[in-house]
């Protein structure tokens, strides 16, 4: 069992790591859209999924995986309203159509738009 950890991804903001690998499976910890350059947070829909997917993308990478080998997403929006804006923008990412849950919630950390966690084959 290894822990994921990547300076290309936003640092845990609470008692949790960015991911696992193990056995030959990558388990991301959700990844809301904060930038890792400047602990910015983008605005809109669009640009925060944007953002989200990237964070997923740099964990994967950390661990020689890719959105390619991801079998299964979770993803959360603090807005209904925004799934086709979300969508839009991760169909971009994530073309090999992996499983999926997408759900509405009252409130992210930071107040953010979503929020993406993945599961891969390394």
């Amino acid at each position: 069992m290894n822990v994921i950890s990547t300076e290309k991804a936003p640092g845990a903001i609470g008692p949790y790591s960015q991911g696992f690998e193990v056995n030959g499976f990558v388990f991301t910890s959700g990844q809301i859209p904060v930038d890792p350059a400047n602990g910015e947070v983008p605005e809109g829909i669009a640009a925060q999924a944007e953002q989200s997917c990237k964070n997923v993308g740099a964990i994967l990478e950390a661990v020689g995986s890719c959105y390619d080998k991801v079998f299964k997403t979770t993803c959360f929006l603090a807005d209904m309203g925004d799934f086709a804006a979300f969508n839009e923008v991760y169909a971009k990412y994530f073309t090999s159509k992996p499983a999926r849950s997408c759900v509405a919630v009252k409130t992210l950390p930071k107040g953010v738009l979503c929020e993406i966690e993945a599961i891969a084959v390394k």
